[in-house]
């Protein structure tokens, strides 16, 4: 990769919480730009895994846009509920992406499955894939995942999507409960962004 095009990069999302949280991971000597400034909508995301929707993501913004993209796909792995929301995550929010409608919906299959499942542990883990794309070339694809299970009612205001809901492995607080810094330090796109600033 000739510097040229690894000073200049097009973070491949119109999620404003992702985009505050990968934009805090990346080098300050990269001039980042979003896809609100090239006004870019969101493709079609029919992959079957994170990985291939994240691909889908960066390969076409990185084409509208002209610029190498970084983009994420990730969400909430439930055990107890056969992996669901999984790539499903967001749009258990609904068309407008309304995670409080979301966090309702995952208590409800719950219920569902077993009135008392509060009496469990109910094992989940967060999970991301990161991609960088030029065009149609991908350059690198990786995947990083945080375990832990959900909360009994959500708590915090912290963060974004599903985090008031997970407690990660020895940790007594929801994501939604930490500090940013803190947060950014355990969760899984942390660990995929471990995997993929070499290429960067």
């Amino acid at each position: 990769m000739s510097k040229q095009k690894n000073n200049k990069l097009l973070i491949g999302t119109n999620n404003k919480g992702k985009l505050g949280e990968i934009k805090a991971l990346l080098p300050k000597s990269i001039k980042i730009y979003s896809t609100t400034e090239f006004n870019l909508k969101s493709p079609t995301e029919n992959g079957k895994t994170f990985e291939k929707n994240s691909l889908i993501k960066s390969k076409y913004f990185s084409k509208k846009s002209g610029l190498m993209c970084l983009a994420d796909d990730s969400g909430l792995e439930i055990d107890f509920l056969n992996k669901k929301p999984g790539i499903y995550s967001a749009r258990w929010g609904g068309k407008h992406g309304d995670f409080s409608k979301a966090i309702k919906r995952v208590y409800r299959e719950l219920n569902k499955k077993d009135k008392n499942w509060k009496k469990r542990k109910i094992r989940a883990r967060f999970v991301c894939a990161l991609s960088i794309s030029y065009f149609n070339k991908k350059i690198a694809c990786v995947l990083g995942k945080v375990e832990g299970y959900i909360s009994h009612k959500p708590k915090g205001k912290n963060g974004f999507g599903y985090d008031p809901i997970f407690i990660p492995l020895k940790k007594k607080r929801t994501f939604g409960q930490m500090k940013p810094s803190q947060k950014y330090k355990l969760d899984h796109r942390y660990q995929a962004f471990k995997k993929i600033r070499k290429f960067l």
